[in-house]
């Protein structure tokens, strides 16, 4: 075995039990793509961007996501989530990927996940191809020459896109898999060349071990931070507006999907960005454009006919059209990837029906309902066969990557809230003046502006009225905000189908609140809407 491009000359794999052809260690991102772009599994775009096709999965497969069962993993919350794996079996597996990579090139980046050195986690990933190399270099935080010579990972990526597994033989639902073992501290991937599979793997991990080990919460959103120091983070499904409204010119970006809250503050998980490209365009998210230079990786898109510029709106390979790139690519973002103590969390919602208002500002209890309920709606166009809207949940914004149940971060981000006295505010960029294809959907300038009054503190002094159904406490009045928008139910022509639209989703809530009722404190029951009758 020969290990080329070394920066770490004593390193090796044999440890792993890695008998491989040649081993290209910690390669510089040039080198990654010049080797991608010679052995054919990558073009240039005009822009400088490579551009990859990342095979028979565009997207992550939850349904073959695993998590090895053992003593250490015994509070893990077991369902359709969460997987269990037996430890024997990965064993196994885990020779077969190793036998697999014999006689192979394959390419080892090392790197860094969490900005606050406190909580920092090395991590060395082995993968079959240079590119793959090439997205890790992208996403986690990249060691320095000096920090490479004594590197010494905590977690292994084994990534072997070209392995099948045998479900029969080896325990899985398919030939594609991704497990995560804590007590060997290894993400085992094969059979998937996504490289979503890569960066979901180390953020499951850390959604486990942080809350478990640090009393530290681990959330899916983004986040900045302004000026004067004040930290602001956003979460949202997709579709909610997520990126776009935590992209500020006037603020920092302190990230824009994975981060931690400690005693200290937030704080990054990652070293780049992993954002969805379908339909870009300068206009519509000018940083995200700007990005994408030499160095970023492209995935799954197509290029305009008989040229080498990318075709955002070609959706022929997938919807799921994906950009990796590092962090520095956007002129604004924080450095370190560091910010204080939130003063406010925004929870972003596409409410589809025309029911929840615009902004709506939170109480402990509630905010703890609306976070394990991570509600959006899906309209026609989004999905195959979606005609009308369909009300969607996703457990803290981040369903598929909690190890522990719902409620263990939702009480987390209860008590961090009441502590140090942040502000939660609930913000529906969705409808007004009815649901879709009757009412409009709220102008992002708008939704802008109620944003940053939250932020400037100018909603702390205004009136406020409860919401009749959900409980919410709705200011009649924001700065360059019409009035008639903040609450939604004067915004329809007929309040009596606002009113059983309410109902409805009320019932919607409820209904799918009810799996987390058993584990839910009081707190956070008495916060769910209520069904009114009408007379």
């Amino acid at each position: 075995m020969k290990n080329v491009g070394v920066k770490n000359p004593s390193a090796n794999l044999s440890y792993l039990g890695i008998s491989a052809r040649n081993v290209y260690w910690n390669l510089a991102q040039e080198e990654l793509i010049e080797t991608t772009i010679a052995t054919g599994q990558g073009v240039l775009a005009d822009s400088g961007a490579l551009v990859v096709n990342t095979g028979k999965f565009t997207g992550r497969d939850p349904k073959n996501r695993f998590i090895v069962k053992d003593a250490y993993t015994s509070d893990v919350a077991w369902g359709d989530v969460n997987f269990p794996f037996d430890a024997d079996k990965f064993d196994k597996l885990y020779d077969k990927v190793v036998a697999y990579f014999e006689d192979k090139d394959v390419w080892v980046q090392e790197g860094m996940a969490c900005a606050n050195p406190k909580y920092e986690l090395k991590i060395r990933a082995i993968t079959e191809f240079p590119w793959m190399a090439g997205f890790v270099h992208n996403m986690f935080m990249r060691p320095t020459h000096e920090q490479l010579n004594t590197f010494s990972p905590e977690w292994t990526i084994l990534n072997a896109p070209g392995f099948q597994a045998d479900p029969e033989v080896d325990g899985t639902k398919a030939p594609n898999f991704a497990i995560l073992n804590f007590t060997r501290k290894v993400v085992l991937i094969g059979g998937t060349g996504y490289t979503g599979e890569i960066k979901k793997g180390i953020f499951s991990a850390l959604n486990y071990l942080l809350p478990k080990e640090e009393d530290v919460l681990t959330m899916h959103c983004s986040s900045n931070i302004g000026k004067d120091g004040d930290t602001a983070v956003f979460f949202g499904l997709s579709g909610t507006g997520k990126t776009t409204l935590s992209a500020d010119p006037n603020r920092e970006l302190i990230g824009d999907d994975e981060h931690g809250w400690s005693e200290e503050g937030v704080f990054n998980f990652e070293g780049g960005c992993y954002a969805k490209t379908i339909d870009l365009s300068a206009e519509k998210e000018p940083d995200i454009w700007a990005a994408i230079k030499h160095g970023a990786i492209l995935e799954n898109i197509g290029f305009l006919k008989g040229a080498r510029a990318v075709d955002f709106a070609d959706t022929s390979i997938t919807q799921n059209t994906r950009v990796s790139y590092p962090i520095y690519h956007i002129h604004n973002a924080a450095k370190p990837s560091m910010g204080g103590v939130p003063k406010n969390i925004f929870f972003l919602t596409a409410d589809a029906f025309g029911v929840l208002p615009p902004i709506s500002k939170l109480t402990p209890g509630q905010a703890m309902y609306h976070f394990i309920s991570g509600y959006t709606a899906k309209v026609a166009g989004t999905e195959v066969g979606i005609v009308d809207p369909v009300a969607t949940f996703s457990s803290c914004f981040g369903e598929p990557f909690l190890p522990h149940h719902p409620t263990v971060y939702a009480e987390m981000l209860g008590d961090k809230i009441r502590k140090f006295g942040v502000n939660v505010w609930l913000v529906n960029t969705g409808w007004v003046g009815g649901g879709f294809g009757v009412g409009n959907r709220i102008s992002l300038k708008y939704t802008r502006a109620m944003i940053t009054a939250a932020m400037q503190g100018e909603l702390n002094s205004v009136e406020y009225v409860k919401h009749h159904v959900f409980g919410l406490e709705m200011p009649v009045a924001c700065p360059n905000v019409p009035s008639e928008l903040l609450n939604p139910r004067k915004s329809w022509k007929d309040t009596n189908a606002y009113d059983k639209k309410a109902n409805y989703l009320a019932s919607i809530f409820i209904k799918n609140f009810s799996k987390f009722a058993d584990k839910a404190n009081d707190e956070i029951m008495n916060a769910a809407p209520k069904v009114v009758e009408f007379h």
